[in-house]
């Protein structure tokens, strides 16, 4: 998860700042995140059933709710506090 954290997600997310968030690309941005969560985190083992791959709630709680999307849109609005402090 450090790996994803501090490369993969910043080499996604670069130049944010300048991107106009449309349903499509919000749509390819989850995708992908939740494609490398799941090579990250594997599939689960129950019980009495064979290996199963995460489900979308599950991820978001083992990522505690943050997903690329959300961390793009405070990054933006702490952008916009930056520039809206300038002279």
């Amino acid at each position: 998860m450090k790996l994803y954290w501090s490369i993969t997600r910043p080499i996604v997310t670069y130049a944010y700042e300048a991107w106009v968030l449309k349903e499509t690309i919000k749509n390819k941005l989850m995708v992908f995140e939740r494609k490398v969560l799941r090579r990250i985190f594997g599939p689960t083992k129950e019980r009495d059933c064979p290996w199963r791959i995460k489900t979308n709630d599950e991820l978001d709680e083992l990522t505690r709710h943050m997903n690329i999307i959300d961390h793009i849109k405070a990054q933006r609005l702490s952008w916009f506090g930056h520039l809206h402090r300038m002279p």
